[in-house]
């Protein structure tokens, strides 16, 4: 029987992201009903909210998420009733163009719920990233969950995380910019997404780490993840104080997880030679950019933007989990702060100040 939950939902562009109820449908088959455990605040909804994603209005907010299956539809193996999950927005296809070549990480056609989950008006919803997990329960398909069962409950909103923002950043340093053993890795911008690649850059043995922010409060929490070196570039140009930190040479990897034109010129000329420039920040869709095409020529190497931290979620999930469990990997520090369904709209406001890396909502237990 569908059922009646409360969810944040955003009614119209730039509207508050306000609670309301929604109704949630029996699943069909491969699809899943997951009671919401916790779910992170990231950027990507708000700018669902402001329509720099689509028009689709309204939306269904939220989708950094853990949650337990509730129920599941026809067809369904891979997950059962009472597993604990991680919900993600990159459930492989097979069958795509890029699956068929073996990339199942840049799978062009991602599964999501066939069905939509409506206001009690009948209105239907779009789902954020196909997820919407800022609701006491939500509709996924089931190749969107990735089990945790290990798990153990007081961890929730960090292993959470790696849902979206914190896998974006890890990724963009292991999977995309492919950091080696030794390397240099510079990192400009240092919210949730850019600390996250620093903590890749750690894990994937680089032994110059230099972040590069203009805050000296997001510069210190980036040291304590793995930054050897800190640069503020209000007060130090970055692209001279990165040459100056790799024997004058640059960076063997840039990572802007900014996504400006400004931030993207510091990258691409802070890199070495033959270097790899990668862009995890999510640019303004009006915003162009403009460098020589001889000096992309001469300097050589690959210019790579990464998706999702090109991650394939059942690979990935699993074993940053595990690096969590051992130790090696500080999710809990990422997870700034815990707040409810109706204080989304605020924690929106408390991200745009800087002030948070993640504001989490704890839903249920």
């Amino acid at each position: 029987m569908p059922q009646t939950v409360n969810a944040v939902v955003v009614l119209e562009k730039n509207a508050p992201a306000t609670v309301e109820k929604i109704v949630i449908p029996d699943p069909g088959p491969d699809e899943v009903v997951v009671d919401i455990l916790t779910c992170g605040v990231c950027q990507t909804d708000q700018h669902f909210q402001q329509g720099e994603v689509g028009d689709n209005f309204p939306y269904l907010l939220g989708h950094e998420a853990t949650g337990r299956v509730s129920e599941v539809g026809e067809s369904v193996t891979n997950v059962s009733v009472g597993d604990k999950v991680i919900l993600n927005w990159r459930a492989v296809c097979g069958e795509c163009r890029a699956c068929r070549k073996g990339e199942l990480k840049y799978c062009f056609d991602t599964h999501n719920a066939a069905q939509k989950m409506t206001l009690e008006d009948g209105t239907e919803l779009e789902a954020a990233l196909g997820i919407g997990a800022f609701a006491e329960k939500t509709l996924v398909h089931s190749g969107q969950c990735t089990v945790i069962d290990d798990v153990d409950d007081s961890s929730n909103a960090a292993v959470g995380l790696l849902g979206c923002g914190i896998m974006a950043g890890i990724g963009a340093a292991i999977n995309t910019g492919e950091v080696k053993r030794g390397e240099s890795v510079a990192v400009i911008g240092t919210g949730g997404v850019g600390t996250a690649a620093i903590a890749g850059a750690k894990l994937a043995g680089a032994t110059t780490i230099i972040a590069v922010d203009i805050e000296n409060r997001k510069l210190e929490k980036a040291r304590q993840l793995g930054a050897t070196h800190t640069v503020n570039s209000k007060e130090t140009d970055p692209v001279d104080a990165i040459r100056e930190l790799t024997g004058g040479f640059g960076a063997d990897v840039v990572i802007d997880a900014v996504g400006i034109p400004a931030t993207y010129k510091q990258a691409f000329y802070a890199r070495d030679l033959a270097g790899r420039v990668v862009l995890v920040g999510v640019p303004d869709p009006t915003q162009t950019l403009e460098i020589p095409l001889q000096d992309i020529f001469s300097r050589g190497g690959a210019l790579k933007s990464s998706w999702y931290g090109d991650c394939l979620p059942s690979r990935d999930f699993p074993m940053l989990v595990d690096l969590y469990q051992q130790g090696k990997l500080d999710l809990n520090a990422f997870v700034t702060e815990r707040v409810k369904l109706q204080d989304v709209q605020e924690a929106f406001d408390t991200m745009n100040r800087g002030e948070v890396l993640r504001s989490v909502v704890e839903i249920a237990a």
